[in-house]
């Protein structure tokens, strides 16, 4: 159930618990202290709402920058990641693979708040070699979701 209980939350976080029930084919109070399970093992670290902001009249700029950075004896990347995600206008901090160390996407009002953040904040970290900014231009899709969806054609094909 777990599994299966995942995958639908991760879907659709406002749905009913007696849909989820229905779903998954248990009792109501079962999926709920299964819930309660996995938020309390910290399965599940919170619930969001995806906007596009695009259809809103609120200006957001949104950035990925990688960043190379000297990983620190006994606490390897952690710590610099640490350091990086605690600044409150930086939504996440990833570990990867490739010429970078870690992909960092901030979201913030103007280009220019974004710059100033990379080198007033972020470059100036003593483990941070160097950093490479890519602005997101448009979003097709995030989480998993469709955000550029084109209208359907409700008319009927006529071939002769």
């Amino acid at each position: 159930m777990r599994e299966e209980l995942l995958g639908i939350i991760e879907k659709n976080s406002r749905i009913d618990i007696k849909e989820l029930a229905v779903l998954l084919g248990r009792e109501e109070i079962e999926v709920a202290n299964e819930l309660a399970k996995l938020e309390n093992e910290g399965i599940i670290c919170g619930y969001h709402t995806l906007i596009d902001w695009e259809k809103t009249s609120i200006e957001k700029v949104t950035a990925l920058i990688e960043v190379k950075v000297t990983p620190q004896r006994g606490q390897g990347f952690d710590h610099i990641a640490e350091r990086i995600y605690n600044y409150p206008e930086v939504k996440a901090v990833y570990l990867i693979s490739g010429g970078y160390d870690l992909l960092v996407t901030l979201e913030e009002k103007t280009l220019r708040e974004i710059s100033n953040f990379v080198s007033d904040k972020l470059s100036t970290l003593d483990s941070v070699l160097s950093t490479a900014t890519h602005f997101i231009l448009k979003k097709y899709k995030d989480h998993g979701t469709i955000l550029d969806k084109k209208p359907e054609d409700g008319r009927e094909v006529v071939t002769p």
